[in-house]
């Protein structure tokens, strides 16, 4: 065993990213499924929007109490609590026939899913040596992401061949292999099995919050993570699937091709993101706008075409757009650097709302104006009342990018003061 490279660690770190990659999978499985849900509960746009809001709200509300709890239990207790969670909220969602219990299930699974990804950004910061750090957290997210796969082209089938519950089942099953696996691999540290953080009260946790979130750096990366996620994890989690199929007129099985290269893309994008970042720390920020300005123009001209944008300039705009998705990830770059070991899980969680939050407002936005535009529900959707829906991501990255160069500038000539 070395310094650089501790007895288990792959075996810790493979462990944490197929747990996290099985958190994406039950948050994405919807995507491709949401024209049958519509039917299956017999629900509006928004109601069908309502099952990811909740879904997001949860995760992201419970971000800030996860990375309290890491810093207090250590990572394996709150991701095992995740774990088993989630795999009974997936298990509810394959069963449900209302719409009721349908939403709980889905925020179970939001839950489960929000104490995940934070865990596994703990052990890669405790495991792995610092000048790794950067790539290992890259490959981490586009590893997890991969799953959305997962929930494209082979749930597809499943759904065809299996039907809604065997489905939904197949991939609960899953999570009860890698709750044994947790329990048997994973350790806190590569020292101690278990690492406790100081015992909790009201003015710790105001304490760690409030000397996190003052750091512009902090607030830096959640607007980061905010103004390049949303669009790619809108699209994967609810809208792509029926943008795609109604709005563009594709079939299904082209929407799901077209979801699949957006997942390509972010797997592509994630290691060369992490070099970039590595080689030019101090550009993260302009690297960020100019990636945000290339996703609002590709969306601008395929809108803007008369009639259905032609193939190549969908796959240039799933391509682009799930670039957005490791670009969010620079966001935790920022919480590290600027934040010390004890309240790096609060840091974490305080970064790792922004995207969630403002994926949670367009899904909402684009469910409402969906509504607004065609009435008739889900079977009248046009593409004319698509264009009208995804025009709401204007107002979020217009908001982020004054937010990035406002709170760029202040961390910088905090940095200028040392």
């Amino acid at each position: 065993m070395t310094a650089d490279r501790p007895r288990g660690l792959y075996a810790v770190w493979l462990t944490g990213v197929a747990i996290y990659l099985l958190a994406v999978f039950h948050r994405s499985s919807l995507a491709v499924a949401g024209l049958e849900a519509a039917d299956r509960f017999s629900i509006s746009a928004s109601q069908l929007a309502s099952f990811t809001m909740l879904q997001l709200l949860v995760y992201a509300g419970l971000q800030i109490p996860a990375g309290l709890a890491i810093d207090r239990f250590g990572p394996r207790r709150v991701m095992t609590v995740g774990l088993i969670v989630m795999t009974i909220g997936q298990a509810l969602f394959a069963v449900a026939d209302d719409y009721l219990p349908a939403v709980g299930a889905r925020v179970l699974v939001g839950a489960g899913d929000a104490l995940t990804f934070g865990c596994v950004l703990r052990l890669v910061a405790t495991w792995f040596p610092a000048r790794r750090i950067p790539l290992i957290t890259q490959l981490t997210a586009v590893t997890g992401q991969s799953a959305a796969l997962l929930a494209t082209l082979p749930m597809t089938w499943a759904f065809a061949e299996w039907g809604w519950t065997t489905a939904y089942l197949v991939s609960a099953s899953v999570g009860v292999v890698l709750l044994v696996l947790l329990v048997l691999v994973v350790r806190d540290a590569p020292d101690r099995r278990r690492v406790l953080g100081e015992a909790v009260s009201v003015a710790s946790v105001r304490r760690s919050l409030g000397d996190a979130w003052s750091h512009p750096g902090t607030r830096l990366g959640f607007w980061v993570h905010f103004t390049t996620q949303f669009s790619a994890t809108t699209m994967s989690l609810l809208w792509g699937y029926p943008f795609l199929v109604r709005g563009e007129g594709r079939s299904p099985q082209e929407a799901g091709v077209l979801l699949s290269i957006l997942v390509v893309a972010v797997i592509c994008a994630g290691p060369t993101l992490a070099l970039i970042t590595t080689r030019w720390p101090y550009h993260r920020s302009d690297l960020v706008m100019g990636l945000v300005g290339a996703i609002v123009a590709v969306w601008t001209a395929v809108l803007l075409w008369p009639g259905h944008a032609p193939t190549w300039l969908l796959v240039v705009l799933v391509v682009v757009v799930g670039v957005g998705g490791p670009a969010s990830i620079i966001g935790f770059e920022f919480g590290r650097e600027y934040n010390p070991d004890h309240r790096l899980g609060a840091a974490i969680g305080i970064i790792n709302q922004g995207g969630f939050y403002a994926t949670l407002l367009v899904v909402v936005a684009i469910g409402i104006v969906l509504d607004w535009r065609t009435p008739g529900g889900s079977s009248a959707y046009t593409p004319e009342s698509f264009r009208w829906a995804m025009s709401a991501q204007y107002v979020l990255w217009a908001l982020g990018l004054v937010q990035i160069l406002r709170l760029r500038r202040r961390t910088r000539a905090l940095l200028a003061g040392r």
